[in-house]
């Protein structure tokens, strides 16, 4: 870190030469290989970013030039030369960085960013309150082209376009995002990266040139004329950007030459460039999909560093499960968008690739086109991480329940999910499926349960069905038994007692369980029931807990405002008005990182919050 120790801000990196920038990038990977190997994060994409990063703070003068990076997965080096390069080593811990750009955490980081796409439109925002106010400043988007499957990113393109912002998007391909890219962009990209009549006029030209001041004269011509030796970038043209590239995002001359340029080009403008994700690292740049986010690894030899053991994840359950539903029901087709891997849909893919669709980076498109395949008789499991099914909310309200189309959503990341920290928990889900009609909600509390109800879910009773469940391990039970029907809205009883009456939701039931068994050891005998369903809530089993209870505490994996909590009060309130209702779950606040335990103790219902709780009220 001979360099990299003296770098405490962009200044710092003006006074560097080309060669000594270069070098610098070099230690800038193997600051971030060595971090991340012990405390992981979202390696491959950063490791490709890091020219990217560093040009782009030599040449424009941040923070009062503002560049918004889209979702921080590229971003690591932006941070490391920031002024956080001691502190990210605490990268996405709790009370260390986050692992995404966030305003409240630094001057240099423009907008806050956790879901994909919104980096041009943000911009966007940007560069008009900047006109508006008269001040002179460069505006950068930096965007992957996986992001760029996204509507959001295209909206912002075309009203961009329209309004001849003064903006740069730097359209970042590595061609993969975290599994590989998928759909018509991609390919069209592609296309433009390989024009070989381009390529091969280019670089006749830069040989005979060489590296002077007479090729940067001519590159700035060729940035501006490109479009005469080929039709590439019309899409980009046609919503009003004026279109340049392709050029190799890990070379630091070509990138530094090609914004210099770009700076005296006033409009909307788009840069095309390609990076190798994990790049700088051979086992990243090997296995692109894994080095995504890897895991701890060992840095020598790559291995990473894998748990032994353990029981199978919620997210193989459901794959698995699925797969084996489709064996002998022919309408069943699976959803997800661009989380294949993450979901566990692979297992689909594998056994029937004619009935399972990676729409790439659209929720929306992926709750309307399940609408649309159920439509026309089709039974659509759409596998959508919680969090990211906020963004298709209105699908979800119009496409979908309106009509009354049965489809299958499957939310996986219910609940806390640790070091990626606000903008990924899976707090909301409950809360605002909850008020739509036409929808059965329910959450298992263990894997028997998920794969029950993924069962049930296609049985005739059923109609549109959320079933949520948390991001990683099961509870380690013997999952693989014949299927047996769940009753819709119907809890069980976990444990009997009386005067205090735990109702749960979810995988957190089997906290809630630990701390009744505790607090029967010490000759409290609460009453335990697992509601399942949230929706229709089951108010035979609620009345049943008033009857035999003078206190109700219901434990939930979400926001108590909205869910469990509130369905349950008011019930309560109306049919047995003395009965008092104590709420757990995530209270009214954004979560920040952690892990997943140091998360809930945070918010108040491990299973010392619940035993409090039960003792509290004895």
């Amino acid at each position: 870190m001979d360099i990299l120790k003296n770098i405490n801000g962009p200044k710092d990196l003006k006074e560097l030469t080309e060669e000594r920038l270069a070098a610098l990038c070099a230690e800038i990977r193997e600051y971030m290989v060595e971090c991340c190997s012990k405390n992981p994060g979202h390696l491959g994409s950063s490791l490709g970013a890091v020219e990217l990063a560093v040009a782009l703070h030599y040449v424009y003068d941040t923070p009062a030039d503002k560049l918004v990076w889209d979702v921080g997965h590229q971003a690591y080096a932006h941070k490391i030369i920031t002024g956080r390069r001691d502190a990210f080593v605490n990268n996405r811990k709790k009370g260390g960085l986050s692992g995404f750009p966030k305003m409240s955490e630094s001057e240099y980081d423009n907008f806050g960013a956790g879901h994909t796409s919104v980096s041009i439109s943000a911009a966007l925002g940007i560069a008009e309150a900047a006109r508006i106010k008269g001040e002179n400043i460069h505006v950068v988007a930096v965007i992957g082209d996986g992001a760029m499957t996204g509507g959001l990113a295209f909206e912002g393109l075309n009203n961009a376009g329209a309004l001849k912002s003064n903006i740069l998007v730097i359209l970042n391909d590595n061609q993969i995002s975290i599994d590989r890219n998928v759909g018509a962009l991609h390919n069209y990209l592609v296309k433009l990266s390989v024009s070989p009549i381009y390529n091969k006029v280019k670089n006749r030209i830069w040989r005979v040139l060489g590296n002077g001041s007479l090729r940067r004269l001519v590159q700035k011509f060729m940035l501006s004329a490109k479009l005469a030796f080929m039709k590439n970038g019309s899409v980009f043209q046609g919503l009003g950007f004026r279109y340049f590239g392709t050029i190799d995002g890990n070379d630091m001359g070509e990138l530094l030459a090609t914004l210099h340029n770009l700076k005296e080009i006033e409009g909307p403008k788009l840069l095309h460039v390609r990076t190798v994700k994990g790049k700088g690292y051979a086992p990243a740049e090997k296995d692109q999909s894994v080095w995504h986010a890897p895991g701890k690894f060992d840095v020598a030899t790559g291995k990473r560093i894998v748990s032994q053991g353990g029981a199978l994840k919620y997210q193989d359950i459901f794959g698995k499960t699925l797969v084996e539903l489709a064996r002998t029901d022919g309408r069943i087709v699976g959803i997800t968008p661009a989380m294949a891997s993450g979901c566990s849909l692979t297992y689909m893919m594998e056994e029937f690739p004619e009935r399972s669709y990676d729409v790439g980076i659209a929720e929306q498109h992926a709750v309307t086109f399940s609408a649309g395949l159920a439509a026309n008789g089709m039974l659509p499991f759409c596998n959508i991480y919680s969090t990211f099914m906020q963004r298709a909310y209105d699908s979800i309200v119009h496409d979908v329940a309106i009509p009354n189309l049965k489809v299958v959503f499957c939310l996986d990341r219910g609940g806390i999910v640790g070091e990626d920290g606000a903008t990924h928990h899976g707090a909301f889900d409950l809360a605002y499926l909850r008020p739509i009609p036409n929808i059965t909600v329910a959450a298992p509390m263990n894997e028997i349960e998920l794969r029950n109800m993924l069962y049930s879910a296609t049985l005739p009773e059923y109609g549109i069905t959320a079933i949520r469940y948390p991001r990683g391990n099961s509870e380690g039970l013997e999952w693989e038994r014949p299927f047996e029907r769940v009753e819709p809205g119907k809890g069980v009883v976990v444990s009997e007692g009386s005067t205090v009456g735990i109702l749960t939701l979810g995988t957190i039931g089997n906290r809630a369980a630990k701390a009744v068994e505790r607090a029967r050891g010490e000759g409290m005998e609460p009453l335990h029931i697992n509601m399942r369903f949230l929706k229709p809530l089951d108010t035979e089993m609620v009345d049943y807990a008033c009857g035999r209870c003078s206190t109700i505490i219901t434990v939930e994996d979400g926001v108590v405002k909205g869910g469990l909590a509130s369905a349950v009060s008011e019930y309560v309130a109306s049919a047995h008005p003395g009965i008092k209702v104590i709420s757990l779950g995530i209270p009214d606040k954004f979560v920040e990182q952690g892990t997943v335990d140091e998360l809930i103790t945070e918010c108040g219902y491990n299973v010392d919050n619940i035993y409090d709780s039960i003792a509290a009220c004895w």
